[in-house]
């Protein structure tokens, strides 16, 4: 976020709980460094039955600060991991900073079974009301702090797309044609479009610096929808997807797009050449630079009407957050 150093997620070794941290995304190692432990008295040195944490009782000499209110940093943390039932958390701390109109907010956060310890984490909110800080990220802040970035999916967000017309819900799949764990994803869309027929799931160009032949996939990708319309982009894309390996050299590069071309319907040398034009290189450009606005730094990552998700999440935790998402935002999910 801040920064556009782009690492790629293991979805394998992401428990529910990394992901929810993720999805915040502020409780990094570098903030958790600065908070104070839970007291060691939350900490059994024997295994007990599983219960509720008891969080400690907040001291109000530690809410120094007139702004955020607990009401909005509660407002935020339910919009953030309102998602799992099973999450609770505490606000222990809004503090004034020597930064005039920064505060220092610390929070308790564990689970209702008791399994997991309490854990502190902070995070600083900007004078302006509209995001934190916390580790390297700067962060969308609020009750809502989502709705600027699907304003802005909702009008520059013009990739390929299947599913519904209406962008009531609308998934926005950020992705790079010779990313691995783009094509392992690839299965996770596959089961939305069924379970959520009335989202609009659409394709974002976002190839990476590090893959060579992530950007002419991406233009070749732009002319069949331009060619073909979005049916004859997916069949591209599934193709390409499955060839993936073929990219690695510029020959297999140039057989695994054109062979993709040919399943989606259409002539590899007149998809070939429009794919080299500047019109569509900007394209490509433009979408990358959709990417960077809003703040994404990996591939694949999805927005849910503006919420950011790592699309190869176990796809049952996927579903949650959706149909979490558009409980918030008032719109039917299926």
């Amino acid at each position: 976020m801040i920064r556009f150093s782009l690492r790629r997620p293991n979805a394998r070794t992401a428990s529910l709980a990394a992901l929810a941290l993720f999805l915040l995304p502020v409780l990094n190692a570098a903030a958790q460094e600065q908070v104070p432990p839970a007291p060691a008295a939350q900490e059994p040195s024997a295994p007990a039955p599983a219960q509720a944490p008891v969080f400690p009782k907040p001291d109000p000499a530690n809410f120094t600060a007139a702004s955020p209110t607990k009401e909005t940093v509660n407002a935020f943390l339910q919009a953030s991991w309102g998602f799992d039932e099973s999450r609770v958390w505490q606000v222990q701390a809004i503090e004034k900073t020597p930064a005039e109109g920064v505060s220092k907010v610390i929070v308790y956060a564990g689970d209702k079974s008791g399994k997991q310890k309490l854990q502190g984490m902070a995070f600083f909110a900007l004078a302006d009301g509209k995001h934190i800080i916390a580790g390297d990220d700067i962060i969308s802040f609020g009750a809502h702090p989502y709705a600027e970035s699907r304003a802005t999916v909702q009008e520059k967000a013009d990739g390929p797309y299947r599913g519904s017309a209406s962008k009531d819900l609308e998934i926005v799949e950020f992705a790079d044609f010779q990313c691995p764990h783009c094509k392992e994803a690839q299965a996770n869309m596959d089961k939305l479009l069924v379970d959520f027929p009335k989202a609009r799931i659409v394709f974002q160009n976002y190839p990476l610096p590090q893959h060579p032949a992530a950007a002419g996939a991406a233009a070749y990708g732009v002319c069949v929808t331009k060619e073909g319309g979005s049916g004859a982009f997916f069949t591209f894309a599934a193709a390409v997807f499955e060839g993936q390996d073929g990219l690695a050299t510029p020959d297999g590069a140039m057989l695994t797009l054109n062979s993709a071309v040919t399943k989606a319907g259409l002539d590899p040398t007149k998809i070939a050449a429009c794919a080299a034009t500047p019109a569509v290189v900007a394209t490509v450009d433009a979408s990358v630079k959709l990417a960077k606005d809003l703040q994404i730094n990996q591939t694949p990552t999805l927005l849910v009407n503006g919420r950011m998700i790592p699309a190869n999440a176990p796809y049952e935790t996927l579903k949650q957050i959706i149909e979490y998402q558009a409980k918030l935002d008032g719109v039917a999910a299926r």
